[in-house]
């Protein structure tokens, strides 16, 4: 009974572009370009997992190469490791690959939402939302100012994993867990099934110190594109002790166009 968990950063977003906090009133979603990203991908995703069955109990849980295309039409693309499947996926030759229930998560910030939403639209579930998913927890004064400002007003010195880099800011290593423990509740949650959480870079990144169990500070630094696919899967319980073992199907797909 495998679990397959797809990580999806949001399209490219107004945020990015103004160089603004984007926290929920500085978020002004995805761009035109981000929004045809996220229907591409929605397209992409529904022919690799396809809806078989209801979607999962809904409710919040608290707080980058070639792609080893799944099916004939499934995600394929550009940018990340691919999976270790082939051509031909995992579900054999052509089709889509649904391999049961299908839930979709997302990060309650407008440029994820509007990912998500068309995501869920092509797959045929809803979207819930979970802070869980979200990036940093900024101070919401700081929601919206540039960037440059940002760390010139709420800057502090000595931030890291343990200490805030932003007056009023979470730590990274606060970020980690929060986030860890999301995914790890939804994958048990979700036992056997496909879920697809969209968030941020961040979200990506932080699935390797989840499902990877790597350090809270990695060895290594990661780059996540906008509206690309990670995905990871096991055959165990992912509520064991201790832990199950992972496997990395695929980082930062870019899915190709029509």
């Amino acid at each position: 009974m495998e679990t397959r968990m797809f990580f999806v950063r949001h399209g490219d977003s107004h945020h990015k572009r103004d160089g603004v906090v984007g926290g929920p009133e500085g978020c002004r979603g995805l761009t035109d370009e981000g929004r045809a990203q996220a229907a591409l991908l929605g397209r992409r995703l529904a022919a690799d997992i396809g809806p078989r069955g209801p979607a999962g109990p809904a409710g919040a849980a608290g707080p980058a190469g070639a792609a080893g295309a799944a099916g004939a039409e499934g995600i394929g693309g550009k940018g990340g490791a691919g999976g270790r499947d082939g051509a031909e996926g995992r579900g054999g030759k052509g089709g889509a690959v649904g391999v049961g229930k299908v839930a979709i998560y997302t990060s309650p910030l407008p440029r994820a939402v509007e990912t998500a939403a068309a995501i869920a639209a092509a797959v045929g579930r809803p979207a819930v939302p979970d802070c869980g998913l979200c990036t940093w927890h900024t101070p919401p004064e700081a929601d919206g100012l540039k960037q440059e400002e940002f760390l010139e007003r709420f800057g502090i010195e000595g931030g890291g994993l343990y200490r805030p880099f932003q007056r009023g800011n979470e730590t990274w290593a606060e970020m980690v867990t929060r986030t860890s423990r999301t995914i790890t509740e939804l994958a048990h949650r979700h036992r056997g099934e496909s879920v697809v959480l969209v968030g941020h870079a961040e979200t990506v990144e932080i699935s390797f110190n989840a499902l990877g169990l790597m350090p809270v500070h990695r060895p290594f630094d990661l780059t996540v594109s906008p509206a690309s696919v990670t995905e990871w899967s096991t055959g165990e319980n992912p509520a064991q002790w201790p832990p199950p073992r992972w496997t990395l199907r695929r980082f930062n797909v870019i899915p190709e166009g029509d």
